[in-house]
């Protein structure tokens, strides 16, 4: 299988991926947890069926010490017992994040609220920028039908 689109070979899609790719850089240096980025990219990727970004974030969270158990039950976190209320709260966040268009109204207070009880207002922020990040990737590669299965940890850093 081959991708419809070599992103990098046009000079938009090109410089538009060069920009998408910086705007992660901030999120590298927040205090958001690594492990949570990682379980939230990795769910959002699911929920978007987004095979190329599956592979990767399960790949990268992996290889910095993630369990394969939990990254096993991310799609069945709400009734997995590994991860903690915080994670919980940033998973919720982000399905309600990514099924925007499938929701009235949106992200609900509640699960705003509970975010909130977890996550100071700069790891809140990163949270947001996290996953509005990772869907605009998803959304990308589902529409070019990027290939999955070959990343390896740490291939774009």
């Amino acid at each position: 299988m081959e991708a419809r689109l070599n992103l990098y070979a046009s000079p938009v899609s090109a410089k538009f991926m060069k920009h998408i790719v910086a705007a992660g850089r901030p999120l590298a240096e927040s205090t958001l947890p690594l492990a949570t980025q990682e379980l939230v990219k990795l769910r959002a990727s699911q929920i978007n069926g987004c095979g190329f970004c599956t592979d990767m974030h399960s790949k990268d969270a992996e290889a910095a010490g993630e369990t394969s158990v939990r990254l096993n039950l991310v799609a069945a976190w709400r009734e997995a017992t590994v991860f903690t209320d915080a994670e919980r709260a940033a998973l919720e966040l982000t399905e309600q994040g990514t099924r925007i268009a499938d929701a009235a109204g949106g992200v609900t207070d509640e699960c705003w609220a509970n975010a909130a009880k977890y996550y100071d207002e700069e790891q809140l922020a990163a949270l947001v920028c996290c996953i509005a990040l990772i869907n605009a990737f998803n959304r990308g590669n589902v529409m070019i039908q990027q290939p999955a299965g070959d990343y390896r940890p740490g291939q774009f850093a």
